[in-house]
């Protein structure tokens, strides 16, 4: 079998090149402890949305490793993703990058990612509980500023206070609790972080 020169894939791994810098150059400036919102492609996406009231279904804390920026986040198992790779993962790539009113300084970023560490590995939470040894992703982002900076990013709300009687919400709760869903659970939404008074919008793509 004849080789192809080596000159045909010159052109084409220039354009990949050049398509993997544009995509980095898009990517927003981020600080530690910033947090991103997205629009999930999973299932349970839009029962998250309807029940919520709120376009963003997913979010994370923006963590740097390495000098390279990564979402913390709550998946299954809680990870660091790369931030390019997690901005496109979400729904038409859309994001929505917030902050503190008065960002984090050097010492306080430190105490994040000490808090980040525990819960490294930890599986999803489908259940929504409220305990440490399954995690959700807006609970994990509530968790690591509540213990590490001592702020309540959001209100929790016992679960019965959410749309329940939606027919999407419906469905996902009785797929994960069958009849004895935990009405008074406290969750933690990402709309409430979203809205949040103590953070300000720095990027949206």
């Amino acid at each position: 079998m004849r080789r192809a020169p080596t000159s045909l894939f010159a052109p084409l791994f220039a354009l990949l090149l050049a398509a993997s810098a544009a995509a980095q150059a898009r990517l927003p400036a981020v600080r530690d402890g910033d947090l991103i919102f997205q629009v999930s492609r999973s299932s349970q996406s839009q029962a998250i949305q309807r029940a919520t009231g709120s376009r963003y279904s997913h979010m994370g804390v923006i963590l740097h490793r390495d000098g390279r920026p990564y979402v913390f986040e709550a998946i299954d198992p809680v990870s660091y993703t790369p931030l390019a790779t997690w901005i496109a993962r979400g729904e038409r790539g859309h994001y929505v990058l917030k902050r503190l009113r008065t960002p984090p300084d050097a010492a306080q970023q430190a105490r994040l990612r000490a808090q980040a560490a525990p819960f490294l590995g930890r599986r999803y939470d489908l259940a929504f509980e409220w305990s440490d040894r399954r995690i959700y992703c807006s609970e994990l982002a509530w968790k690591l500023y509540q213990r590490g900076l001592g702020l309540r990013i959001g209100q929790t709300r016992p679960l019965r206070s959410f749309r329940l009687d939606d027919p999407a919400v419906k469905a996902k709760l009785r797929e994960r609790y069958g009849e004895r869903v935990p009405l008074d659970e406290p969750v933690i939404a990402p709309a409430a972080m979203f809205d949040s008074p103590l953070l300000r919008t720095v990027a949206s793509g």
